[in-house]
């Protein structure tokens, strides 16, 4: 089961909506956006992302000089129309059109470097979700032990946003921050009641934001992105499962299933549209008395001709420029809370895949370590080595929640060139005993000695038909392997595909070279025959094969296990076939009940 396949539980986690009911900005919070962020900028590409926030710096001093030009500039424009003053009107204009000049390709160059930034820390932290992912097979034990939904959106979307969305409040932060400081000064060489008001109106907008709207954004959001990923999932598995569910005439039954995940992303958008008409309320009332509020304030001086209309101008933008500043959290409330969302289910899921990350050095992990316990129930494991041979000494084997006893003390030697056939009924513990060898199933104990993964290879009943072209699906899971001559490894690639009666597929579908949907294009048989070219092809020490012929006829089985009786592979089947009896030279009979016995295949006879 993979962990895109998890059930969707909801039962509260460190992860899931437990998280809700603590959801606020605090320390714990920023705590984990540190460690999601903070290994990038100790990274290799720590050189360039430092020059480029130096570059950011720089050009955000330049915007703030060039505000307060522009400021400047408004004022002058109005103190010259007041006072008529033509000559001092045409030589305000000329100079704002002259800062208009240098300022444009500043602004432009600011977003291109940081959204260049963005894509680069994008890209490092996506390749290292997907290595840790990938890595001692997470994405395999991910899904049966722990509530993380859809793990495909939260390294394609939740870490794009998180890249963006934290480079763009940084950058908001700062900007806001040298604003407040450049403008603090102009504000208060016009008036100093200004400057009081203006830090108590900030304050007040920034507590009651956060205490009113603060935990219900925070907590509707990270239920939305669960919900939509959710739909979405629903939506690919009808795509990916067309063929049986149109056999099942299934088509109502996922409607309403559909229907029903959409009906969760509708209420919960509906509940996150009336908390946010609150907050567009009290925002858009708070930011349009600033209209009102600067000309309010400075009114009586200007009307007395204390001060000119022009610094009224004045003081009305160094007064928004300064409010901005100060409310950042006000007026980017909303896009805060779907990055603190977006927070928590990274967090989330890196702390699953690190509980995974045995044995990894901890420069590879992505925030840190967790408790080992986390990672299956209490319990005994199978231990494995590393050998010539394929051996299993004193195995028992249960589920992975130790629910169910498979087999007990197992032991059996399998030599090359001698082939092992797994017999038995139906749940007796025979594709099990597979994943054990494979390493996916550990729950019980004794010990298993194997070869290395290139001298072992796993064929299940439905194989794997990888993106790419006929030649990536010959050579996977190995499709960098060096190859001298491209007319040789043609004309092997072609004779392959004639020795499991696939002579023709290469000209039928285009080429070697040609890409299509090979589990929509190719039948099972077909499939299962271009499976068993790549054991042919690579002959590891030991295949295994898991009902790997289940959809041949009898000559097209009888075919490809003498082309495996050819080469140095040992096979290890799975299998209710008769046909197959005679390519092995041993049996191992699971009944079922946790007992086993091994017989001579000469003369053994499958029920």
């Amino acid at each position: 089961m993979s962990a895109i396949d998890a059930p969707r539980g909801t039962a509260a986690t460190a992860d899931g909506d437990g998280a809700i009911g603590q959801a606020r900005f605090d320390l714990r919070r920023w705590r984990r956006f540190r460690a999601i962020a903070s290994p990038y900028w100790r990274s290799e590409e720590r050189w360039r992302a430092g020059v480029l926030v130096a570059l950011l710096a720089v050009l955000l001093l330049g915007q703030t000089a060039f505000n307060l030009q522009f400021v400047h500039q408004s004022g002058e424009l109005t103190s010259a129309l007041a006072a008529r003053d033509g000559e001092r009107f045409w030589a305000s204009i000329r100079w704002t059109l002259g800062l208009l000049v240098v300022a444009v390709p500043i602004w432009a160059t600011y977003y291109w470097v940081r959204d260049t930034l963005g894509v680069h820390w994008r890209r490092w932290l996506t390749h290292r979700f997907v290595d840790a992912w990938l890595h001692n097979r997470a994405y395999y034990t991910l899904g049966p032990v722990a509530d993380i939904d859809n793990p495909d959106q939260r390294i394609a979307e939740d870490v794009a946003t998180f890249t963006q969305q934290s480079l763009y409040f940084l950058t908001v932060a700062v900007g806001a921050t040298i604003q407040l400081v450049a403008f603090v000064a102009v504000l208060w060489s016009i008036s100093h009641t200004m400057v009081y008001f203006l830090v108590g109106y900030a304050v007040f907008g920034t507590v009651v934001t956060m205490t009113v709207f603060g935990r219900p954004l925070v907590g509707l959001n990270f239920r939305q992105l669960r919900r939509e990923a959710d739909f979405r999932f629903g939506l690919v598995r009808i795509r990916e499962h067309a063929e049986p569910i149109a056999f099942s005439h299934g088509e109502a039954d996922e409607a309403a299933r559909v229907k029903g995940r959409f009906e969760e992303v509708f209420a919960n958008w509906r509940r996150l549209i009336r908390t946010q008409f609150g907050l567009n309320l009290f925002q858009y009332t708070f930011s349009f008395l600033t209209i009102v509020l600067p000309s309010a304030i400075i009114a009586s001086r200007v009307l007395s001709g204390e001060l000119e209309v022009g610094r009224a101008v004045q003081a009305g933008g160094a007064f928004t420029a300064i409010l901005a500043a100060m409310t950042v959290v006000v007026d980017h409330f909303e896009g805060l809370s779907r990055l603190s969302a977006g927070v928590d289910r990274l967090y989330g899921f890196a702390r699953s895949l690190d509980a995974r990350a045995d044995g990894t050095e901890a420069g590879t992990r992505l925030v840190g370590g967790v408790p080992a316990d986390r990672v299956e129930p209490d319990g005994p494991r199978i231990e494995r080595a590393d050998g010539h041979r394929l051996v299993l000494e004193h195995v028992t084997l249960t589920t992975p929640d130790r629910s169910r006893t498979l087999f007990v003390d197992l032991t059996i030697a399998v030599e090359p060139g001698r082939g092992l056939l797994i017999a038995g009924g139906s749940g007796g513990g025979k594709s099990s005993l597979l994943r054990a060898v494979a390493g996916l199933w550990t729950a019980g104990h004794g010990r298993i000695e194997r070869p290395g993964p290139e001298h072992l290879m796993f064929l299940p009943q439905q194989p794997y038909m990888a993106l790419g072209t006929l030649r990536d699906q010959l050579l996977y899971p190995r499709r960098d392997r060096p190859v001298d001559d491209a007319r040789i490894a043609d004309a092997r690639l072609h004779a392959l595909l004639a020795q499991v009666n696939l002579g023709e597929l290469a000209d039928r579908v285009g080429g070697l070279d040609a890409v299509h949907d090979w589990a929509k294009v190719l039948s099972i048989g077909e499939q299962q025959r271009l499976a068993f070219a790549r054991v042919l092809l690579a002959e590891p020490r030991y295949a295994m094969l898991d009902e790997a012929t289940s959809a041949l006829d009898a000559a097209n089985e009888e075919r490809l296990y003498r082309a495996l009786a050819e080469t140095r592979s040992t096979p290890v089947s799975v299998s209710h076939r008769a046909g197959v009896v005679r390519f092995h030279a041993d049996v191992l009979e699971l009944p079922g009940d946790g007992s086993w016995r091994v017989l001579p295949a000469e003369g053994y006879r499958l029920d």
